[in-house]
């Protein structure tokens, strides 16, 4: 099974269409300052001299931030997901989007949009379930103290194991003197990582280990035929259907008879000189996607065949 999907278009834009890397930023952003918000209104509220930070993590980070007690993680079973986009300082916040951009862009690139949202997910749950069950078999580590997860490290090295499995001679600024493979730069990503995390707390080195070995896991499996990316991106589609006023079948026969029947008004005569399944494959992916989705050899291919038609009058 090919990994590289080219039918997906890995321009990023800020329009009409929705990258998925700019919805995980977008939406860390707004958590960030969410909290912020409610942080800044806790210290108005309190009396001088007040554990602002004891409060607001009890009161408010709490409901976000993963939790080391399994009970109340269980009472809270959203914050297996919700930890990784909480952000409790500006530079935990910078740092993390901008190594999520870097290797988010490339891992794009590479396979299509389809794959970093998945990446991106199990990396923060299996980070979730490695920090839990390090500090249930790591009990010295912060013995005493209120332990909670939050950030997205372990989301982003399985983002950063996933791109660089897939090319690890990806070239990062290949005007530079033909530039340096991706494998070396993540490296330097693990290092400083593991540099700037608390040393008194093991478990955080297990969770974010745990999601390198997450998207490096992804990457093999999918080579191997299984695609962990696909019922969600299934779900994904279903959901959205919901509100989409045609299905894609009704949209692939609007397509096909814009582009092809409203052209011509005799039947479609040249047909033995095109492929009738790459026809197939292209008017799905308008139907699904838009017509600037395509490849510039798909657009070629539709403009062939459209003059073919032509020619059959």
């Amino acid at each position: 099974m090919a990994i590289s999907d080219r039918n997906f278009d890995t321009r990023l834009s800020y329009g009409s269409r929705v990258n998925p890397l700019v919805v995980l930023i977008a939406i860390a952003m707004i958590v960030f300052v969410v909290l912020a918000f409610f942080r800044a209104l806790t210290y108005v509220r309190l009396p001088p001299g007040s554990d602002v930070t004891d409060i607001f993590n009890r009161n408010v980070l709490s409901w976000f931030a993963l939790s080391g007690d399994v009970e109340k993680v269980l009472a809270k079973p959203w914050t297996v997901l919700s930890y990784s986009f909480v952000h409790t300082g500006i530079w935990q916040l910078f740092a993390n989007l901008i190594w999520l951009w870097c290797f988010g862009y490339i891992l794009i690139d590479l396979t299509g949009v389809k794959k970093i949202v998945p990446v991106f997910l199990y990396g923060t749950v299996i980070g979730a379930l490695a920090f839990l069950v390090a500090l249930r078999f790591l009990p010295s580590a912060g013995a005493g103290e209120l332990q909670y997860f939050s950030g997205g490290g372990a989301a982003v090295l399985a983002v950063c194991a996933a791109a660089t499995t897939v090319s690890p001679n990806y070239k990062i600024l290949p005007m530079l003197g033909g530039g340096f493979s991706l494998w070396i730069l993540s490296i330097i990503y693990l290092a400083i990582d593991m540099a700037t995390l608390p040393a008194h707390n093991p478990a955080l080195y297990i969770a974010h280990l745990a999601g390198a070995l997450t998207g490096f896991l992804f990457i093999f499996l999918l080579r191997k035929g299984m695609d962990g990316s696909e019922w969600m991106n299934h779900l994904y589609d279903w959901f959205t259907n919901l509100f989409t006023p045609e299905k894609p079948s009704q949209a692939r026969s609007q397509v096909k008879s814009t582009l092809f029947y409203n052209a011509a008004k005799s039947p479609f005569s040249k047909t033995a000189k095109l492929t009738q399944q790459r026809l197939d494959e292209i008017l799905d992916k308008i139907s699904q996607q838009g017509y600037d989705h395509l490849s510039a050899d798909e657009k070629e291919f539709l403009k062939r065949a459209s003059n073919e038609d032509l020619k059959g009058k």
